[in-house]
């Protein structure tokens, strides 16, 4: 084989790797965009009991296509106190082998699949208006793309198989266990995703270019760095969404080191996980994860515990600075960094509102007096840093610039107010709510305590969002914001009936605490209101939103 034909092997493989991590990023993105508020409420009413929880997690890593995905959402719950430290740690280790899951799903080798995902893929992408439909068809041709990019490995992998210098290669790594391991964990870390990282050890094992025991050595060292990718994404997480990802990361990572010592014993335990290399080797990387999720399920609290003694939170200092104004007077003479200062001045206020909305949500649970100050004199800032943007931006008037940055000016004013008018539903409506409960000694009843926890995280989605969409400008995610407040509506609307049918029923809780339910619906709605205003002017300059509803 000369080197021309070796390299062009080679090249075909790389880009055959490169079409299967994107397209696993592709569904991945498709379910978090169509589904991610429905499978926020559904992660966090999994926490009833431990087989409950680690069931959902693996659901949720089989829609996601990975577990790394569940484990920063899961995160993020942790670290606001919505899930415990030892639920989180469930539910990855049910993500674990829901990942595990998927990969045994996506070697399912049938060619009239491609061309029916594709067909049926791109028709509701393209035809479909409806936000979820053209998520959906994303997430097919994702999957589509990642059975053309197996078919494509096993193509250009066939020459390779007789290669004299490819045989010398994998006979070595065949014999050098550690060296496997090691690489396979490297590589699961570097395209940030252990199923694409297994698909492919799996791929080129069943292909003969991988002795199976380095093709196992790999598969388990992608283990080990899918869990270490979940550690560096929450980097700079609160201790207690660190814990659970570290003793993932231990449970894993450990358990994987083991396994590849025990193979390296005990060789023969390959053949009876099947038939084939190839089936061999995924049918490991299953077992692998079921038997780490069995044998730690019911040692997760005094795992948690013991990390909680080790990784203790870090002290408060009262020293913190002092939140630096974007807003430079000196700018005014240049009119188009003025509005980017202006926007960067936004960007800020809507973070702090962000913040605020998740902090208050808790005080419904338990009255936090220091907390609530903090809100307090966050809006305080928020509707200081209002009044200076609109002076700011009044300045800017003065001068002389030109009619789009005239309007753009205008648009970030209307912003700025809606950014005030959230920061007002949370300070003002929210936090008296939440502080009258406590005061009266009341409680919501079960479902509506519920029913409002959900309502806030869909809230929060929709924000988070919003403050993307200030970013990057993007007239697709602005549609998708403007199209979440219909959504929010219908929701509001269903809870606000389901609310009065508890009423009827002469449920006590419902009817001390209805005025309350109500009015934090309707203030969660208004915030949510205020940040869809942001996708308005990108919508009406990209032509996608009429001026007027009227006829």
């Amino acid at each position: 084989m000369n080197d021309p034909h070796v390299l062009q092997i080679l090249i075909h493989i790389a880009g055959a790797a490169a079409l299967l991590i994107w397209a696993v990023r592709l569904v991945r993105t498709g379910v978090e965009r169509g589904f991610a508020v429905p499978m926020r409420i559904w992660l966090r009413h999994s926490t009833k009991n431990r087989l409950l929880a680690a069931a959902t997690g693996m659901g949720a890593a089989v829609l996601l296509q990975s577990a790394t995905a569940v484990a920063v959402l899961v995160s993020s719950f942790v670290s606001k106190g919505g899930l415990a430290t030892a639920t989180g740690l469930v539910i990855l280790l049910g993500a674990d082998v829901g990942s595990a899951l998927v990969t045994q799903l996506l070697m399912v080798r049938q060619p009239i699949l491609i061309p029916l995902l594709l067909l049926v893929g791109i028709t509701m992408f393209l035809r479909l208006e409806g936000s979820n439909a053209r998520q959906v068809g994303r997430i097919m041709i994702g999957l589509a793309l990642i059975f053309v990019s197996l078919d494509m490995i096993r193509t250009a992998t066939g020459p390779m198989i007789s290669n004299p210098g490819t045989q010398a290669v994998m006979a070595y790594l065949g014999n050098d266990l550690l060296t496997a391991f090691v690489i396979g964990a490297v590589f699961a870390w570097g395209v940030h995703s252990s199923v694409a990282a297994v698909l492919l050890f799996v791929t080129l094992a069943g292909q003969s270019i991988l002795p199976l025991p380095a093709a196992a050595a790999m598969i388990l060292g992608a283990n080990l760095g899918g869990a270490v990718i979940a550690v560096t994404l929450t980097y700079n997480a609160p201790q207690n969404s660190k814990r659970m990802v570290t003793a993932n990361l231990i449970l894993r990572g450990g358990g994987a080191a083991l396994a590849v010592v025990l193979l390296a014993q005990m060789p023969n335990l390959m053949e009876s996980l099947g038939s084939t290399p190839a089936r061999q080797a995924i049918n490991l990387h299953l077992v692998f994860n079921l038997a780490v999720a069995v044998i730690a399920l019911p040692f997760v609290g005094p795992i948690t515990a013991a990390l909680t003694h080790l990784m203790t939170e870090k002290p408060v200092t009262d020293a913190k600075l002092d939140d630096i104004s974007a807003l430079d007077p000196d700018l005014l003479n240049k009119p188009q960094r003025a509005i980017d200062c202006a926007a960067r001045e936004l960007l800020g206020m809507g973070q702090r509102v962000e913040g605020m909305l998740i902090a208050v949500e808790p005080l419904y649970n338990q009255w936090d007096g220091p907390a609530a100050a903090m809100i307090a004199e966050r809006d305080k800032a928020i509707k200081q840093a209002h009044l200076d943007v609109k002076l700011f931006l009044a300045r800017l008037g003065q001068k002389e610039i030109d009619e789009d940055l005239s309007k753009r000016s205008l648009e970030l004013a209307s912003i700025s107010s809606s950014i005030e008018s959230a920061s007002d539903a949370v300070a003002r409506i929210m936090l008296d709510l939440a502080k009258r409960l406590h005061e009266q000694n009341l409680q919501f009843s079960p479902q509506g305590r519920d029913e409002i926890r959900d309502f806030t995280d869909r809230v929060q989605s929709n924000v988070q969002l919003a403050l993307n969409v200030m970013m990057n400008q993007n007239p697709a995610e602005a549609r998708e914001l403007v199209a979440a407040k219909e959504k929010v509506r219908k929701v509001e609307q269903k809870l606000q009936r389901s609310h009065i049918g508890r009423l009827r029923e002469g449920r006590a809780e419902s009817i001390e605490t209805s005025n309350i339910h109500q009015e934090t619906l309707r203030a969660l709605k208004q915030v949510n209101t205020a940040f869809s205003m942001v996708g308005h002017p990108i919508l009406l300059r990209s032509g996608d939103l009429l001026k007027s509803r009227l006829a």
